[in-house]
């Protein structure tokens, strides 16, 4: 079935990970991941194969459908963040859905929650993408966001580098507002 949507996909199958995709023929480019399962150290790069190739194949909407992921390690959630990377630039996003609490710790934990958008169910996500697709480019400058280290409230003007006047981390902030840690 997963084969049938992105060719391939299943030949790489890990009984740690399921992933099960569904399709989405009224939005270009979507699919949302079933994930069944835990994600660490030894099945990350595994995880990072098989969603690559959905990326590859054009899907760059992103919907990652979590209430069956029971573990994800600080590896898992740079597997994540690696996908973030490499959807924002063709225009794409992530959506996770129905996180598990002690999963969403790992992410609040390691500062990554605020960069991901998080919805309550799938209507809501998909409604994320329909939406994205037609509405014309935001204005992200300027931009109100928190420190992903200490929280504090900060505001960026533009793009670029630049350290938290609280905790002094450096931050990097890209043209679409994403927040990352430099």
């Amino acid at each position: 079935m997963n084969n049938e949507i992105v060719p391939g996909f299943d030949d790489d199958k890990d009984d740690s990970l399921k992933i099960r995709l569904q399709n989405f023929q009224d939005v270009p480019g979507l699919v949302a991941l079933y994930l069944t399962g835990y994600i660490d150290t030894y099945n990350s790069n595994n995880f990072q194969k098989r969603v690559g190739k959905a990326i590859d194949a054009g899907f760059t909407k992103l919907i990652f459908h979590c209430s069956g992921l029971n573990y994800v390690s600080s590896t898992g959630i740079g597997s994540f963040t690696a996908f973030l990377k490499s959807v924002k630039p063709r225009g794409g996003d992530i959506v996770l859905l129905e996180i598990q609490p002690k999963v969403y710790e790992v992410f609040q934990l390691l500062g990554f929650s605020q960069f991901f958008n998080i919805k309550d169910n799938l209507e809501e996500a998909v409604n994320f993408f329909r939406k994205a697709g037609k509405v014309g480019k935001a204005q992200v400058f300027p931009r109100i966001f928190k420190c992903p280290i200490c929280s504090k409230k900060l505001k960026a003007t533009k793009a670029g580098r630049f350290r938290c006047s609280e905790c002094k981390s450096i931050l990097v902030i890209d043209n679409s507002g994403q927040v990352l840690l430099g």
